[in-house]
């Protein structure tokens, strides 16, 4: 597990079955005067969350955190970083991506290349809702 904590936003969590995890707080945020939780929309929190949780200092850095905590809904449009912790696709658009991932580790094999290196760079469930014959 790592050390790295945002704004000091890393708290431990007891879970029910006697273990330990943790979480990152917006509550923290909010004291920071970062963000109004009241103010912002559910998904706006799930996205400030998952800005916090990858906060690297590159990909996503503290002005990105706290862009998305200071969302309004006539703000300035930008783009902010994004990184799902999992997608979940159901067949009909999930199979077109994989059959994309095999095409793509075809082509890097017909150029000499390793196709190993053609990877998601996140988590993927296929939901297949029908039987496979």
């Amino acid at each position: 597990m790592t050390d790295h904590n945002p704004f000091g936003s890393k708290k431990p969590l007891t879970l029910a079955e006697g273990g330990e995890g943790t979480y990152y707080s917006l509550a923290v945020l909010e004291e920071q005067g970062i963000a109004k939780l009241g103010a912002l929309p559910y998904s706006i929190r799930v996205l400030l969350e998952a800005a916090l949780r990858n906060h690297d200092g590159f990909l996503v850095r503290e002005e990105d955190v706290a862009e998305i905590g200071g969302w309004t809904p006539n703000g300035e449009r930008r783009e902010i970083p994004f990184i799902p912790a999992r997608v979940i696709l159901q067949d009909f658009t999930g199979v077109p991506a994989v059959v994309d991932i095999a095409a793509c580790r075809n082509a890097i094999v017909d150029l000499g290349g390793d196709p190993t290196k053609v990877n998601p760079a996140v988590n993927v469930d296929l939901v297949i809702d029908h039987s496979v014959q």
